[in-house]
């Protein structure tokens, strides 16, 4: 009983069989099938590893939403070089609130020699590279936060070699916090000195012909400061041709939230547009000499996150490439042996074209002459 059972189940497999086995005499092989059958393997291969490609690969998913957070405190991370001595500069933040933030707080005032190094140079000039390509090429931005790390330096190289010139230049750097509302981040001429109507800086005491402000901009963000981030002003370098010249940098904060497989951080993105002028009270432009950065704050917040490709769905798409593959050449295949078939038997038919035969009584026969074939039955 048993065994009859387990044949019967074996039956009731064998019905459900949706792949029947074809016996070998059965099946015909031919040149074409085996050319075609060559080019659907090489098409499968090639398709399978781009798609394998596919999926090792990442991309960033962009979500906006409108930034809830004013009531926490924005960092601005500055790293600047002014060709004067630091004795004579001062810098400091005032926001629309008419909050003055000094310099003390948290930036470094340090002695430099503004000409760069050699090895100095060569970072500079490829970090200028790197900034043409973006700003032509957007989407190598996120290649960018993808290789972001905490640990990926993008600093200016230390200088390497040992001059025994005087510090000519004055680098300020470190960073601020600041109110979540539009400010102006400003170097100009004197130390800054809190004002009951505002503030000022002590700017008599130096002569106008020492007044440089020839900077360089060896990096600028704001948020989180993640090294492996190339902002829009990092390797700025801005040349003065006159002793009374303002730089204006107008700056558009966006709150960012990024997230890879690497680092998750808060930091802000920035767009920039620059202005310079020379101040002749004279001429109407008005003003103070030195380097302004007005910056405005955004309402959207801008969510990047890295996503990958379940494996499932690359399971899908690859069983989808060799069954489309298999489905497509064998339609071709046969679509093409169909054509071939039709063109050759109009052909044999055209060679046996009815011929007329003359008869002894005068008639004539337009049966098809006889092959060798027919006669030979």
């Amino acid at each position: 009983m048993r065994r009859l059972n387990r044949k019967k189940t074996l039956n009731l497999m064998k019905e459900l069989d949706a792949f029947p086995k074809v016996p070998a005499s059965y099946v015909e092989t031919s040149a074409s099938g085996g050319t075609v059958s060559l080019i659907a393997f090489t098409t499968i291969a090639f398709l399978t590893i781009m798609e394998f490609m596919v999926y090792r690969d990442t991309w960033m998913k962009y979500e906006y939403e409108v930034d809830k957070d004013f009531t926490s405190k924005l960092r601005i991370n500055i790293d600047i070089t002014v060709a004067m001595r630091c004795q004579y500069v001062g810098a400091d933040v005032l926001d629309l609130a008419e909050t003055m933030v000094a310099s003390a707080d948290g930036l470094i005032y340090e002695p430099v020699i503004f000409d760069l190094s050699p090895q100095q140079k060569e970072w500079q000039r490829m970090l200028q590279l790197i900034q043409n390509r973006l700003q032509e090429e957007h989407s190598l931005q996120d290649v960018i936060f993808k290789s972001a790390f905490k640990s990926a330096s993008t600093a200016l190289p230390p200088r390497e070699d040992n001059s025994l010139q005087s510090p000519d230049a004055c680098r300020i750097h470190g960073h601020l916090y600041v109110n979540k509302v539009a400010g102006n981040f400003h170097i100009t001429v004197g130390k800054a000195i809190p004002h009951p109507r505002g503030h000022a800086h002590l700017a008599a005491l130096v002569s106008h012909e020492s007044y440089n402000f020839s900077h360089r901009i060896d990096h600028l963000s704001f948020g989180e400061l993640i090294p492996g981030i190339i902002n829009p002003l990092d390797g700025t370098e801005k040349i003065a041709s006159d002793h009374n010249q303002m730089f204006q940098y107008f700056i558009t904060v966006v709150p960012t939230k990024l997230h890879t497989y690497k680092i998750s951080a808060e930091t802000h993105q920035f767009s920039v547009t620059e202005r310079e002028r020379i101040i002749n009270h004279a001429a109407g432009s008005h003003g103070v000499s030195g380097i302004f950065m007005k910056y405005d704050i955004s309402s959207l917040m801008v969510t990047v996150t890295e996503e990958h490709m379940p494996f499932w769905q690359f399971l899908v798409r690859l069983c989808g490439i060799i069954g489309g593959i298999f489905s497509t050449t064998g339609i071709l295949h046969g679509f093409g042996r169909f054509v071939a078939e039709v063109i050759f038997c109009r052909f044999r038919l055209g060679s046996y074209r009815s011929t007329s035969v003359p008869l002894p009584d005068g008639h004539t026969s337009n049966h098809l002459p006889l092959t060798p074939a027919n006669s030979s039955g």
